[in-house]
């Protein structure tokens, strides 16, 4: 069997949950498992890409990344911001269940506080699974040292702490490298460290996390990219990052890992409030609201040969799902590693990715909070309930919870809960169910006094 051949049937052996017997077992996990490229750009709204719709911004390499893998249109950043977004990346539960209760860090969040040492990143599971692990960008899940990317499973770091404008240092591991670093530079920067990663790491399974800054604001081109767009500075920025992205994928080409890379593409969050140029359109709300736009975001998977081309899902995905779904394909046996800390939230949905034929979608619900005001509401199907009208300030008429149906209502205007009680009724028990298990196993924030 050649190696493209054998590393195509051990992803559908992993993905299947089947077990290889001994040396077979060995050597499908040391050499056949598929590198993992997760990229998440930053306050990227839903609308913000050419193949999602902008027609004034030009993403030639993400539109084709699409082209060759699969575009989600219902997928959910794991909050409406940052630091939250990234709990639920990196661990695959709601924000909440990691002791999260509203901010960011440096900003309603003390900066003595961070993501608990007490909960498993995606980077330690990997890692404890014999992957390299390297993370370039912006972490946001604490200052302290306990709580750094480097003490949180990442064997290489490049990074900058919290936000692009709440803070001006940029370290590796423990080093302090720049004070100020330059923030048009920064694209450039997080870029060509990933691209050492990849090459350092080429002959090692590696799993390698890139969090980029852009295009958080403040909104300031690179000076090779500065004007070069139809839309501006904030287009400038886009424009940049797709073309750097596109250097990452031709180094995968020019190793010959491409085609053993899954390669995700993500949003943290939707579009920042103050910066008016990023759009989630065609739905409603921002940053920090649990309004569609606030949440819903662009995602793309690729990996050649095993995920078909040119294909679209509405199909309900979150972030939460990434850590169960990556680790699935990648043959990591999650339960095992995890030890339920915390419990995972997230559910494995490759059989959608890849379009098996007669698999039932794995996520049936949803949760959604609001990011300073908590829980708001629950999403099932096509049906989306908000549980208190006033806290969620929807600014539609009556008393008590809003339901709609996204599908025919993409805007949210359109409260149908008087011509479906039983739905409401159903919908919120559910989510006080969710809620109360969430409780009753949370890992408290991280701590350094």
């Amino acid at each position: 069997m050649t190696g493209r051949r054998s590393f195509l049937k051990t992803v559908g052996i992993a993905a299947a949950g089947l077990v290889l017997p001994g040396a077979a077992l060995r050597a499908a996990k040391i050499a056949n498992r598929p590198n993992v490229v997760l990229i998440m750009v930053d306050d990227l709204g839903y609308h913000d890409l050419g193949c999602y719709g902008h027609p004034k911004i030009q993403t030639p390499v993400i539109d084709q990344l699409a082209k060759d893998g699969i575009r989600l249109t219902s997928f959910y950043a794991g909050a409406t911001v940052c630091t939250p977004s990234r709990m639920a990346l990196m661990t695959g539960a709601y924000p909440s269940r990691v002791g999260w209760k509203k901010g960011v860090v440096g900003y309603m969040i003390n900066r003595n506080e961070g993501l608990s040492p007490k909960a498993l990143t995606m980077a330690e599971i990997f890692k404890a699974s014999g992957y390299k692990t390297g993370m370039c960008g912006k972490w946001h899940l604490g200052d302290k040292k306990p709580f750094l990317p480097h003490r949180q499973g990442f064997d290489s770091t490049y990074y900058i702490n919290k936000s692009n404008n709440q803070t001006k240092e940029l370290w590796r591991g423990d080093e302090l490298l720049e004070k100020p670093f330059k923030n048009p530079l920064l694209t450039e920067q997080f870029t060509a460290e990933s691209i050492k990663f990849i090459k350092d790491n080429k002959d090692n399974p590696f799993f390698l996390y890139i969090p980029y800054t852009a295009p958080h604001f403040p909104i300031q081109p690179h000076p090779e990219w500065k004007g070069k767009s139809a839309f501006g500075k904030y287009g400038d920025v886009v424009e940049e990052l797709d073309s750097r992205i596109g250097d990452i994928l031709k180094t995968l080409e020019a190793e010959k890992l491409d085609k053993k890379t899954i390669v995700v593409f993500m949003s943290d969050n939707g579009p920042e409030p103050g910066t008016k140029e990023s759009l989630a359109k065609p739905y409603r709300g921002r940053k920090w609201s649990a309004l569609e736009g606030g949440t819903r975001v662009p995602c793309i998977f690729r990996l050649p040969g095993v995920v078909p081309p040119g294909r679209e899902s509405a199909e309900i995905i979150a972030a939460i799902d990434m850590l169960p779904t990556l680790s699935g394909v990648c043959g990591i046996d999650l339960k095992s590693i995890s030890r339920g800390s915390p419990v995972i939230d997230g559910v494995n949905v490759w059989d959608t990715i890849v379009g098996k034929k007669g698999a039932e979608h794995a996520r049936k619900d949803l949760l959604y909070w609001h990011g300073s005001q908590g829980f708001q509401a629950i999403r099932v199907g096509d049906w989306k309930l908000f549980l208190d009208r006033r806290g969620a300030r929807l600014k539609t008429k009556g008393k008590g919870p809003v339901l709609f149906n996204i599908a025919e209502d993409i805007e949210e205007t359109t409260d149908v809960s008087a011509k479906h009680p039983e739905r409401v009724k159903a919908m919120e028990a559910l989510a006080k169910k969710r809620l109360a298990e969430i409780e009753a196993s949370v890992i408290p924030m991280g701590k350094e006094q």
